[in-house]
């Protein structure tokens, strides 16, 4: 009878990890919460929510040059690579909207939701987040891992400036 009790309870348990009722994070997330509407109306006009095919059109061909990076843009860039239900991603992101404000002129800011973007996220190497690449106009990116403090943000953004 306990093995029966028993073997229900690994079942329920398995089809609801399977479902998604349970979400592992390294980075402390609990639920699939995702970000609304409003959310992403009040974001700066230089922060853009980009997938695969916008990267390889607009910021780097990971296909064409799988090795070397290849930045496309103009003006230096930050990809955050991030989550929804990633608590230290949605701490991070008001600090990079303040960046995007003050270095309006001189800043991209693109977003790549993990969860949706697999392959870039697999191409760029992505095992935690939040995780972010300091894209200078010419030369290699800077990656830092985690929801650094705004000191640190900037002084790596200088870097790339």
């Amino acid at each position: 009878m306990k093995a029966k009790f028993t073997n229900k309870i690994l079942v329920f348990a398995l089809g609801l990890f399977l479902s998604g009722g349970i979400v592992l994070a390294s980075c402390g997330g609990r639920s699939s919460k995702s970000v609304d509407a409003k959310e992403k109306e009040g974001t700066p006009t230089n922060v853009h929510y980009i997938d695969g095919k916008q990267m390889q059109e607009q910021v780097y061909d990971f296909k064409a040059n799988p090795k070397t990076f290849v930045y496309k843009g103009n003006k230096p860039a930050i990809i955050d690579f991030y989550a929804d239900w990633c608590g230290p991603c949605r701490q991070l992101s008001p600090k990079l909207n303040e960046l995007a404000k003050k270095y309006a002129d001189k800043l991209v800011i693109y977003k790549v939701d993990v969860d949706k973007e697999g392959e870039l996220a697999r191409h760029f190497g992505v095992s935690s987040i939040p995780m972010l690449l300091f894209v200078p106009v010419k030369g290699t990116p800077i990656q830092t891992m985690g929801n650094l403090p705004m000191s640190d943000l900037e002084a790596t953004l200088a870097k790339v400036l």
